[in-house]
């Protein structure tokens, strides 16, 4: 049978919400191994709005997370919080500052952020499935904040590329982070956790993202 796989998205672009590269090759990577796919965002606004092309935020702007997510799942969305663990095989989670602004607010607290709730929730509700959790580029910290020891989790493994400050405080959080290269892929069997660089090598190539978050999609379907 077909897996199917919710995909958790927060905006459009790499500054305030979902890396559209890494999410895009979410998507192509788990139609070319045959999988389903739902993607989910939160239907509430961005943390901010970034006029990428200057990389500076847009004073007064608005934008809604899953109006601007479905730009990159071709409007096939729905709230995040109609996400039921049980309907799905696995869950991914794509990078992006968005992740740090809007599915958390690490990018304004460090390590003593908090999770949105609702994803928390979808989160812990996979873990405690035993079901496949993939985290991309900034997105391991998530696991760090929930799984890590000091939220009274298990604790886990999770790759973070080579990022010092990231590490140091999924570290802080309980977490062990594993300096790995672009394509290359962390994973925790006790947690059924997989994650992949990407972005968070600075210098990385397109193809290189491609390569790493395929390698980690065909680990989670295998």
């Amino acid at each position: 049978m077909p897996k199917s796989v919710a995909v958790v998205l927060c905006g459009s672009g790499r500054s305030d919400g979902s890396e559209v590269t890494e999410s895009v090759c979410v998507l192509i990577h788990l139609a070319r191994l045959g999988a389903t796919y739902s993607c989910f965002a939160p239907d509430m606004p961005q943390a901010e709005v970034v006029n990428h092309a200057t990389g500076k935020p847009q004073s007064g702007a608005t934008r809604n997370m899953l109006t601007e997510a479905a730009r990159i799942s071709r409007g096939n969305i729905a709230s995040l919080s109609t996400l039921d663990a049980n309907a799905f095989d696995a869950l991914i989670i794509p990078g992006g500052t968005g992740v740090t602004k809007n599915l958390c607010d690490f990018a304004t607290k460090g390590h003593e952020f908090t999770v949105l709730p609702d994803l928390e929730t979808v989160v812990r509700n996979f873990h405690v499935l035993k079901k496949p959790i993939g985290l991309i580029c900034i997105a391991p910290i998530l696991a760090a904040r929930i799984l890590g020891t000091r939220s009274n989790g298990p604790g886990c493994r999770i790759t973070l590329g080579s990022d010092q400050t990231a590490s140091d405080a999924a570290a802080t959080l309980g977490a062990t982070p594993i300096a790995k290269g672009v394509t290359e892929i962390q994973f925790d069997d006790k947690n059924r956790l997989y994650s992949t660089p990407a972005y968070m090598h600075a210098d990385a190539r397109p193809h290189q993202v491609y390569e790493g978050i395929g390698k980690m999609i065909d680990l989670m379907l295998k």
